[in-house]
């Protein structure tokens, strides 16, 4: 649950902070460079996104390796993000921020087992990552585009890469439940 809230939360407090800026077209690396007034409220919430994705890759048993280490990668680049900022070093910033979002819209894709509990099941993790994908190619031709909702589209992916690891939590404790229940009956 750290990931959501520290990703999205980041951004909503360091906009607080920051009257007059567009969350529609301007990004959320720009909440995190000197053109803000508290530009450590954002790179904070990128580093315990990260963290956080780093410590649920950890503990996602079950879950195959390449699955995981695709999640871990994404919140290493997404701590990455944070520490190199976008008016500082963009060409880093980029690269990290490339790495993260392509790590954490494939990982599901790459968790999927077929003899595994049904929240790894291709016919869940496909469709997960083909959503996420999406979202990741809406912000990209935004971003090509200098387009206006440049912003929000990126809000979207975020929001959404940060909440499937939680997701993909609850389905397995939920799965490993019913599987407990129908074994004691």
């Amino acid at each position: 649950m750290v990931a959501p809230v520290a990703m999205i939360g980041g951004w909503l407090l360091a906009e607080g902070f920051a009257p007059g800026f567009d969350p529609v077209a301007r990004t959320i690396s720009e909440l995190a460079t000197a053109a803000v007034p508290h530009p450590g409220v954002m790179t904070a919430g990128l580093l315990v996104t990260g963290a956080a994705h780093v410590v649920t890759a950890a503990g996602l048993r079950g879950v195959r390796v390449a699955g995981r280490l695709g999640l871990a990668l994404g919140g290493i680049a997404t701590a990455a993000v944070g520490l190199l900022p976008l008016d500082v070093v963009p060409r880093a910033h980029g690269i990290a921020a490339g790495v993260a979002f392509g790590a954490l819209a494939l990982w599901p894709a790459v968790s999927a087992r077929r003899d595994g509990p049904w929240p790894l099941r291709p016919s869940v993790v496909v469709p997960a990552t083909a959503v996420l994908l999406g979202l990741l190619g809406w912000f990209v031709a935004e971003a090509a585009a200098g387009g206006p909702v440049e912003g929000l589209a990126e809000r979207a992916v975020a929001a959404a890469e940060s909440l499937a690891p939680l997701a993909l939590v609850l389905a397995l404790r939920a799965a490993s439940s019913s599987r407990r229940r129908a074994g004691s009956s």
